[in-house]
Formats: C-alpha cells, sequence, structure tokens
C-alpha cells in the first residue's frame, strides 16, 4: 500500500485578503453582484462570508459548467436559489450557453434601480454590477463571452486574475472583475475535498493522490458507474481509494521501474478527466 498524505486543505493566500477588501469598497460603485458558481458544487463554491459584504444589492447567481454536472441536479439549485429570493441561472461560459437570458435578468433583478435611474431622468446610465467568485469558476470566461472580446486573462487553473478590471459588455451593463476569493478557513473540510476536487485550490498546495483517492472514494459512494464505465473496472464500496487507484493504474498500463504502479500519473490523469467531465456529467452535493 502507498503511502498518502493526510491533509486538509487551507489556501489562503495574502492578496486574497487584500481582494476581500477590494470587494467591500467597490460596492459602492455597483448596482448588483453576479456570483459565479461551479454547478457541480454550488454550496460548497460559494464564499459565505459574500452574503455579509453584498448585503442588500441584487445577485444574480451564475451555475456555471452546467455541461458537466447533472441536470436534475442543477434543476434542483436553480429552485433553491430562487426560494432564497436570488435570481440564478445555468450556463458554460466557454461556449456561452444559457448566457442569452443574461440581459434580461440582469434587467429583472435591477428593476428597481433602472425605475430610479428613469425617475431622475438618467435613462442611459449603465448597470454596474460586479462579478465576484471563488478562484477558478469561470469569471473571466463570463466576461469574455459577455464583453465578445478576450480583455480578461483566462486559465484553467485557480488565481489568475489579481487586480480590479471593468468591462463595457455592450447592452447599457458593464461588469468589474475582482480576483477569485477563497475565504480563511473551510470549518467543513469535505467542502476543501470539493472544491480541491474542481481545481479551485491550487493543485500545488494539495497531494494530488492524496485528492485522487479521496475523489474515487466519493465517487465509489454515489456514482460506482462513473467510475467503471470510465477505467473499465469493477468496483465496489469496500475498496479504498489507493485500491481503485491501484486498478486504474493497472487497467492503463501506468507502470514504473520494477513493474511498480505509477500512482502520480493515475492520479493526474483521474483528477484532469474528472474535471473535464469525462467520467460524466456529477454533481458532487444536493441542495
Amino acid at each position: 500500500m502507498p503511502e498518502f498524505i493526510k491533509q486538509n486543505v487551507q489556501w489562503f493566500p495574502g492578496h486574497m485578503a487584500k481582494t476581500r477588501r477590494l470587494i467591500k469598497e467597490s460596492l459602492s460603485l455597483v448596482d448588483g453582484v453576479v456570483e459565479i458558481v461551479d454547478a457541480r458544487v454550488p454550496l460548497s463554491s460559494r464564499n459565505p462570508e459574500l452574503e455579509e459584504m453584498i448585503k442588500n444589492k441584487p445577485e444574480i447567481i451564475l451555475l456555471n459548467k452546467c455541461d458537466v454536472a447533472d441536470n436534475n441536479a442543477t434543476k434542483l439549485w436553480i429552485d433553491y436559489f430562487k426560494n432564497k429570493g436570488k435570481y440564478a441561472l445555468p450556463v458554460d461560459c466557454r461556449t456561452g450557453k444559457g448566457l442569452n437570458r443574461f440581459d434580461s435578468t440582469v434587467k429583472q433583478a435591477l428593476k428597481s434601480v433602472i425605475d430610479k435611474n428613469k425617475s431622475k431622468g438618467m435613462d442611459n446610465k449603465p448597470l454596474r454590477l460586479m462579478v465576484v467568485g471563488i478562484p477558478n469558476t469561470g469569471k473571466s470566461s463570463f466576461i469574455n463571452r459577455m464583453g465578445k472580446n478576450s480583455k480578461a486573462k483566462v486559465a484553467d487553473k485557480a488565481g489568475v486574475t489579481r487586480q480590479n478590471q471593468w468591462f463595457n459588455v455592450g447592452n447599457g451593463i458593464e461588469l468589474l472583475d475582482t480576483p477569485g476569493v477563497l475565504w480563511p478557513k473551510f470549518d467543513d473540510p469535505e467542502i476543501g475535498d470539493k472544491l480541491a476536487f474542481i481545481g479551485s485550490v491550487k493543485d500545488e498546495v494539495t497531494d494530488i493522490q492524496t485528492l485522487s483517492c479521496r475523489l474515487l472514494e466519493v465517487l465509489s459512494k454515489t456514482r460506482p458507474s462513473a467510475i467503471e464505465d470510465r477505467y473499465k473496472i469493477s468496483i465496489d464500496e469496500s475498496l479504498q481509494g489507493w485500491e481503485i487507484l491501484e486498478l486504474i493504474g493497472k487497467k492503463r498500463g501506468f507502470l514504473i521501474k520494477g513493474g511498480e504502479i505509477d500512482f502520480e500519473r493515475a492520479a493526474v490523469i483521474v483528477c484532469d478527466e474528472f474535471r473535464a467531465g469525462k467520467l460524466g456529467r456529477i454533481t458532487l452535493e444536493l441542495p
């Protein structure tokens, strides 16, 4: 049995404390907030500090990456957020799926702001929205898609956007991009795991083998067919994560000198393929 690191995922770089201050300071400049969450973990990918910071600002929640999340689960989450008095849309920011409804949703959510502007004779005053979200949920992809350009930096890893930027995306809407920000402490270690699974915590601060084993154990209990169909192996709930990873390594022929399993290579493949949706459309939490 290989030795894996026992860890609690924690990540709060110094620039994130600065981001929190910037968000608080910038709220007075905007009429509402757009929060991007990952449709696979809609609750875990929300920053609980934002509720207090946003307060009475209208909020639109975009459940991004809905193309790799379970469709029925996404519908449940949309209803959940609507019941909380928030506007919610399932979207895929890379392809633009669902974003055709964004402008009309903004007009609904900010109706009181629009009416107030009209009463003051400022019909053409742009609606300003702050775009927030934890790292790697798709904020830059959303802004690029809405603005039909590539001004915002995009990368498939956490922590790319580092400073506030304004973007005019047309139809009288301006977006304020902010760096992705996590909260200082994950009270529930499972939340840290889920964020690491989807790539919102940098792989450099996690042990990829441990992470993949945890992911495989979760999937073996909730979606075993996803593992079996993708890797052409048979599993059951009694297997530990490292045992499943070993089976995957054997099946894929990931061997190192001496015929031992290359657990590192197998772990990277499992995490990458899960994030890319190659294990199927999977949601890791329900309302």
